[in-house]
């Protein structure tokens, strides 16, 4: 099971398991309340009867005629009460008095009058000045049939001279309990929906920031750039940051590792050749001498162009994207590198051509302009170092829709040379590989196309080389995310207006 699933059914137990207390202990309580609120009405109602019937009561004047027959009217009247949803159409009190011995002297219902009362709990606790209530089954066997009574004495110059016990049938009031149990239940049904939902948001929001920090984890292992999430709330976000940490150092600490393993094995042959030439300077001939100071100044110039581009690369090789980015036009960023390249060209009557495919032409490119340049340059610089003099380099510019990745803009750079020999095309970006040139036979630094995937990688581009299939020679290609001319200009213009 997933941590989002446990995590999730954890929550809803628990608010599942809370609702349920709460909507039991809320069902249990309804009827009590409701008839706690029915029988205070009934002792309102009792007491204010008893003080009216009291006079008449006291001078055996009571008027049963009168009685009966505003009972019985009450009973017919017409009721169209509707009482929170409830239709309430008929009266449904019963009355009974009695004298001070508990003998019934009056009876709505008709059938009690005559009757001892005086043990019934409502009537011999109201005889003795105290509250007295009852409910009573008229029906043995039918819980349904119960009538609750309520009590009042009959007072007249300080003395009970009776009671008068006011009853409600406890059906008539249960309905309204059942009424308020279900309303209850209904509402406890929709909050736990509602739970159910947060529940189900909150564990997908935090699933997402989980899956986040899993998936940058998963990228920096395998060493794709990665951008620190920082959406996950406070404690994800240190927790990111830590990571975040732990990977700059793990990274520094291996960096180092490998480049002091690097820098040692190519500082080797040009420190060997220094050394030979300065121990064998003092006591060699005056034209050997000079052979051996040129040796030595071309070695350490080879060390110092090491190191710089050393330098630059292990700079890029920290970015994760460009420092700064501007939008450059694709077309004039290909010309600008080959204008800067011109003389070299020239000196070898090498042609370089550029051909931009027609939907290519307002082609823009987003990012680092040094970078760029720098990397395209060293893919022109080889083309030239192996191609024959008086041939052409051709460079092309196009656009490919890729159903994975969208519109991209391609970058080809073609050469007429002997191509790359097949032991080498599974090394060519490794950190100090290079092929000797043909015109000299010396090596370069090896750091150049290591540099260029650095650079592709942060603009999200890709960088690639092989032979070409079409004739003689080889192919780099750069791959690179295209905007277009009017939409950077458009982007531009809204980034100024949104600024404050």
């Amino acid at each position: 099971m997933s941590f989002a699933i446990r995590l999730f059914v954890g929550y809803f137990l628990i608010v599942g398991l809370a609702a349920w207390f709460i909507l039991s202990f809320f069902s249990r309580e309804v009827e009590p309340g409701v008839r706690q609120g029915a029988e205070d009405a009934l002792v309102d109602s009792a007491n204010l009867l008893a003080e009216i019937i009291a006079p008449q009561l006291a001078y055996g004047s009571l008027a049963q005629g009168d009685l009966l027959r505003a009972v019985s009217s009450a009973k017919v009247r017409p009721l169209a009460a509707s009482i929170h949803g409830n239709l309430k159409d008929s009266v449904d009190l019963r009355l009974y008095i009695t004298d001070a011995k508990g003998i019934v002297v009056f009876d709505s219902e008709f059938q009690d009058v005559g009757k001892d009362y005086s043990r019934w709990r409502d009537v011999y606790l109201a005889l003795r000045g105290e509250y007295g209530a009852r409910s009573t089954r008229d029906i043995a066997d039918d819980e349904n049939s119960s009538v609750m009574f309520v009590a009042a004495p009959i007072l007249y110059s300080g003395q009970v001279i009776g009671v008068l016990s006011l009853g409600k049938p406890t059906r008539t009031v249960l309905r309204y309990a059942n009424n308020a149990r279900q309303r209850v239940r209904e509402l406890g049904l929709i909050l736990l929906l509602a739970s159910g939902a947060i529940g189900l948001l909150f564990t997908v929001w935090l699933s997402h920031s989980v899956n986040q920090l899993r998936n940058y984890a998963r990228k920096v292992a395998d060493g794709e750039p990665a951008q620190l999430p920082t959406s996950g709330g406070r404690q994800l976000t240190e927790l990111a940051w830590a990571l975040e940490n732990m990977r700059e150092k793990l990274e520094g600490k291996q960096y180092v590792e490998q480049y002091v393993q690097s820098l040692t094995h190519e500082m080797k042959s040009p420190l060997t050749a220094i050394r030979a030439s300065a121990e064998l300077l003092p006591g060699a001939p005056e034209a050997v001498q000079l052979e051996f100071v040129d040796t030595i100044l071309e070695q350490t110039q080879r060390l110092q162009l090491v190191i710089d581009r050393l330098l630059v690369l292990a700079r890029v090789e920290q970015l994760q994207q460009p420092a700064s980015a501007s939008v450059l036009g694709t077309q004039a960023w290909v010309e600008s590198v080959v204008a800067s390249r011109a003389s070299r060209a020239q000196g070898r009557s090498i042609a370089v051509r550029v051909l931009v495919q027609p939907q290519a032409q307002h082609a823009a490119v987003q990012g680092d302009p040094f970078l760029l340049q720098q990397a395209l340059g060293n893919l022109l610089d080889n083309a030239l170092d192996f191609s024959p003099t008086s041939s052409t380099v051709q460079i092309e510019i196009a656009l490919e829709q890729s159903p994975a990745a969208g519109m991209r803009q391609i970058i080809r750079i073609r050469d007429e040379g002997a191509g790359v020999p097949d032991y080498a095309l599974g090394h060519l970006f490794e950190r100090f590989y290079s092929l000797p040139r043909p015109e000299t036979g010396q090596k370069s630094t090896g750091l150049g196309l290591a540099f260029v995937r650095e650079v592709m990688r942060i603009h999200q581009g890709e960088v690639s080389l092989a032979n070409r299939t079409d004739g003689p020679g080889a192919q780099a290609q750069l791959v690179l995310p295209v905007v277009f001319v009017q939409q950077a200009k458009e982007g531009a213009v809204q980034s100024a207006e949104n600024k404050p």
